[in-house]
């Protein structure tokens, strides 16, 4: 699931990256380096079409399901991926925001903005350090995931993919308790995207649940 900027035209489609293809070719082998290697090759594919997806870039988290029995999650950016597990929200994700990244970022040649009323942004525009795309930042940004592996046990009861639009006016365990009662994954999906928008959120509200067992 990708998660576009403000500015940016990217489709937040997998299918007009082509990333699950990306993966295939060692995931068996070596899946945290496939699925590295597919978020380099998408970042490289966005900013070779950017005359045709825009300027803009965009954030990305992904889930990988295999046999009900093993999870594989993956982001850059501040799309988040959370699961329920004994009624309790994890974020197995993390948010790459650029006062964590100063020091990469300063290095690199870019620098950090913290003004007041404002968040921390890369070169004064913007609020994350990692993401596809974004041709005018890319010097100083990165498209490296922060991948994890997490074994599906009975405690785990689903799974939030969503981007930062639901994000900023929700904290975790809001979106966990509001869909928890819902069995149905796209019914849940659907209710954390309206609760976000009747909570006026700004942002592009982007939203997948998965349910085990």
């Amino acid at each position: 699931m990708m998660s576009k900027h403000p500015a940016a035209s990217v489709s937040r489609s997998n299918k007009s990256t082509g990333f699950f293809s990306k993966i295939k070719s060692n995931f068996w082998k070596d899946p945290k380096a496939a699925i590295t290697n597919a978020y380099r090759s998408t970042d490289q594919f966005i900013l070779e079409n950017s005359m045709q997806l825009g300027p803009g870039g965009s954030t990305a988290v992904t889930a990988i399901v295999i046999d009900g029995k093993d999870l594989w999650v993956a982001n850059v950016g501040d799309s988040r991926a959370v699961v329920c597990e004994r009624g309790s929200a994890n974020q197995i994700t993390v948010d790459h925001e650029p006062h964590a990244e100063r020091r990469r970022i300063e290095k690199q040649g870019g620098f950090v903005t913290s003004l007041p009323g404002d968040v921390p942004r890369v070169n004064g525009q913007l609020a994350v350090a990692r993401a596809f795309g974004d041709q005018s930042l890319k010097a100083h940004l990165s498209s490296e995931p922060d991948v994890r592996h997490v074994p599906i046990d009975p405690s785990i009861e689903f799974l939030i993919l969503a981007s930062d639009g639901l994000w900023k006016v929700m904290k975790n365990q809001e979106a966990v308790d509001l869909v928890k009662p819902i069995k149905d994954p796209q019914a849940a999906a659907k209710r954390l995207t309206t609760e976000a928008l009747a909570r006026k959120s700004k942002d592009d509200i982007s939203c997948i649940v998965i349910r085990f067992g």
